[in-house]
């Protein structure tokens, strides 16, 4: 990976984070001519990121921001189409961010003239590895710098107390999510949390606080139904939303916090062969989950089912490590795509307090429905004239 050249312009991913707000501090006092780049994708409320760009134009710095709410949700529709999860089945979501993140800005930076991409991402973490991963692949010519790696940054930052009194002294306001003691990872997929406390594996998960959703005690009394289309394996609407990803995702997320359909907890295997705890919200996903899962019961056969649990697996580890454009990956989802390209059917669910439980499903289906019931009881039937088992 790269230094830190102060006389070339250096493109920063700037989440509003504070250890990403601290790299900005950093770079400033550096004197190199910095340019922020803040990307809308799902994480927080639009006013948030205008008093952002605000705070740091005053600063003194060049600021874009860019709606990339279209893309996130694209790739989260991949992450359902290919199930891609990791340890515990939660969402890789803040993988599947670092992935939209480089695709779409890494180009702009260097359109814009930026000879570096930045980011505030700490040393020796998955993100690190994800960005140095897919930054030399996507934009080979823009080397990726890591100040958490740099002997100048961690003497100026040593930890995120002296962190967060720069940040505080130059009147850059923190994401809802970050601070000292805690940080979060949100986009429009899924959320993921971070502490001392919460790495802490005796601490209860109860000590977490949503930053969208409810638990499930603090759900609505009353069970919503809702019922999930899909067309050709993917979603084409939620409740009415219409087939817009950025829609059907939004909707997803609103009925699923709020019916406190969201959590996992996990200890993780990371990319560098450590493990830790990690929390995660992503109630979207989590609820067009079980409708999927419907789909594909219905849907494939026994053989076809076995092999796009395995493809499911191999890229949930691709996404999680970002190897998403290797070949390895793209021939897992050519597959993945030959066998749920065509699935077409609705799925209705009961929400009620943590559970999303099916109600009933239509489903474009090759694969035969047994029956025995409706043969009269004493044999199965597959449905089909002159076909049966005794």
């Amino acid at each position: 990976m790269g230094q830190v050249n102060d006389n070339v312009r250096a493109g920063l991913l700037q989440s509003g984070g504070l250890s990403s707000l601290a790299v900005g501090v950093w770079l400033r006092e550096l004197h190199t001519e910095t340019r922020h780049y803040i990307a809308d994708i799902g994480q927080s409320d639009r006013t948030n990121m205008d008093a952002l760009v605000s705070a740091l134009r005053g600063f003194g710095d060049e600021v874009v921001l860019l709606d990339l709410r279209s893309s996130m949700a694209a790739v989260a529709s991949d992450l359902l189409k290919y199930r891609a999860r990791h340890d515990g089945g939660y969402w890789n979501t803040t993988g599947a961010a670092r992935l939209v993140l480089v695709s779409e800005v890494a180009p702009l930076m260097r359109a814009d003239g930026c000879r570096m991409l930045t980011h505030g991402c700490v040393g020796g973490g998955n993100d690190q590895r994800r960005f140095a991963r897919y930054g030399p692949r996507i934009a080979p010519e823009l080397p990726v710098i890591e100040p958490w790696t740099d002997p100048q940054a961690l003497e100026r930052f040593p930890d995120r107390e002296t962190m967060l009194k720069a940040v505080a002294e130059h009147g850059l306001p923190l994401d809802p999510g970050s601070g000292a003691e805690r940080s979060t990872d949100a986009n429009l997929a899924g959320i993921s949390h971070e502490s001392a406390e919460l790495e802490d594996l005796a601490t209860p998960v109860t000590r977490l606080q949503p930053r969208w959703s409810r638990w499930p005690e603090q759900a609505p009394a009353e069970p919503q139904t809702v019922t999930v289309t899909f067309r050709d394996g993917r979603v084409a609407d939620v409740n009415g939303s219409g087939p817009n990803p950025v829609a059907w995702m939004t909707r997803a997320n609103d009925i699923g916090a709020r019916h406190g359909v969201w959590l996992r907890d996990v200890v993780e295997r990371r990319i560098i062969g450590t493990v830790c705890r990690g929390i995660y919200e992503a109630p979207g996903l989590e609820l067009l989950e079980r409708a999927w899962t419907r789909i594909l019961q219905a849907s494939l056969d026994a053989a076809s089912r076995e092999l796009y649990d395995r493809l499911a697996a191999g890229l949930g580890a691709a996404m999680y490590e970002a190897r998403w454009l290797e070949p390895a990956a793209r021939a897992a989802r050519d597959a993945i795509d030959r066998l749920v390209g065509e699935i077409s059917g609705s799925v209705t669910l009961s929400v009620h307090r943590g559970i999303a439980r099916v109600e009933g499903m239509t489903v474009d289906s090759r694969v035969v429905q047994q029956t025995r019931f409706g043969s009269g009881g004493n044999r199965w039937s597959s449905g089909l004239e002159g076909e049966s088992d005794a």
